[in-house]
């Protein structure tokens, strides 16, 4: 009975669900002399944690280790407000120098550039004929992509028939599989 026990408990310790008690039974079965046969491989592994729990911690190692983990986390937290100061002190001196130059550009007084009415009527004409003569060209350029989109429109349309015909045939295909699944 009692090796049916020690089986679930070494089962359930290696699934983690054991407590302390069950734990130390386990070391305390595979350190005495009448083990199964079967459990014998783990007696190594069991007599390993023995060795362990001999083993005396050095605690000014643990404090040492400590106080370097402290004060790298310290060394991070101060690089980061550094940088962070840095990064922050930038941005202002752009704030401050862009909201100047809008301030002394803003405070210019624009200054019409005619004085007569009909010249900037004028000048304004002429102008935009330059600009339509422009735009008029580059209209003129996009004629034969337009013949291109005329002569692909039929294209388009026998696409558009072939795909609704390959979308019939998945929807065939699917009903034939559950046909077959049926």
């Amino acid at each position: 009975m009692e090796q049916q026990r020690i089986k679930q408990i070494l089962h359930s310790y290696f699934e983690g669900e054991t407590t302390e008690q069950e734990e130390q039974l386990l070391i305390d079965y595979f350190r005495s002399d009448q083990i199964d046969p079967e459990l014998i491989q783990y007696k190594a592994f069991f007599a390993g944690f023995e060795e362990l729990t001999n083993i005396q911690r050095d605690l000014h190692l643990e404090e040492s280790i400590m106080d370097h983990i402290l004060e790298q986390e310290h060394r991070e937290k101060t690089h980061y407000r550094w940088l962070w100061q840095t990064v922050s002190g930038i941005a202002a001196a752009l704030l401050i120098a862009l909201l100047a130059v809008n301030y002394y550009g803003n405070s210019r007084q624009w200054q019409d550039t005619y004085s007569n009415p009909d010249q900037a009527y004028v000048e304004a004409s002429r102008t935009l004929q330059y600009v339509a003569g422009y735009y008029q060209k580059g209209i003129g350029n996009l004629k034969p992509v337009k013949k291109l989109n005329e002569a692909v429109t039929p294209l388009n349309k026998s696409i558009t028939t072939l795909e609704k015909g390959f979308k019939q045939v998945e929807q065939l295909e699917k009903v034939k599989e559950k046909i077959k699944q049926e």
